[in-house]
């Protein structure tokens, strides 16, 4: 799955979970399951998480490599949010060929910069349960107040407009060239993802069983 941030792979990955039957493998549930298991790549991830710097490619591609040799992943997979660099991805396919896999389709979901920044920026979340609101799309009753336990709702400090775009410029820098690396290969599936969530499912159903 590519995009930017606030586009929407989550959520798609999440409903090709439920109809294939097959898992979503996202490398900050892997990063955060493996220190909490103490796994030897856990500790040496926890490292440099605590540091506060980034985790090595070479980490996080054994994480995958270690995640795609369960059981549930032998059927299939669905890769969201990594690999994030051209790098990771020439990594990942020396791996995925070291096990007998190989990335069948990318599905690109496609969002302009200033409608991820009025998805994200519009975000509020309870200081005291952690509930999750939007300002247009899905606003509390009362302003500022949590449907669920009448807690302070507030914009979080990465849900500021200059932080998103910031993450927005990082993200075309370092991920957007994987359209051109796996369009090459003839994998890559557009969609757009603006509108109806249900109507972007159908088109990403579409696309991947073209």
């Amino acid at each position: 799955m590519l995009g930017p941030p606030g586009s929407g792979k989550g959520t798609q990955a999440k409903v090709l979970v439920d109809k294939y039957g097959i898992p979503q493998i996202s490398t900050g549930d892997l990063l955060r399951a493996a220190v909490t298991a103490g796994t030897e790549l856990g500790k040496e991830a926890k490292k440099f998480m605590d540091a506060g710097s980034l985790v090595p490619d070479e980490v996080v591609i054994g994480m995958v490599k270690e995640r795609l040799r369960e059981p549930d992943g032998q059927k299939g997979f669905i890769l969201d949010g990594f690999p994030r660099t051209v790098p990771q991805a020439e990594a990942l396919d020396k791996v995925l060929a070291g096990i007998g896999k190989k990335i069948e389709k990318v599905i690109n979901i496609e969002v302009p910069d200033d409608e991820v920044v009025a998805r994200l920026g519009g975000r509020r979340t309870c200081k005291n349960c952690g509930a999750m609101y939007h300002v247009q799309f899905n606003p509390s009753k009362q302003p500022g107040q949590c449907d669920k336990c009448k807690g302070e709702t507030y914009q979080r400090d990465d849900d500021n407009e200059g932080t998103i775009r910031n993450r927005l410029k990082t993200y075309h820098a370092q991920t957007s060239p994987l359209k051109v690396f796996y369009g090459k290969k003839g994998l890559v599936k557009d969609v757009a993802g603006v509108g109806d969530i249900k109507g972007i499912t159908a088109a990403v159903l579409k696309a991947l069983e073209k």
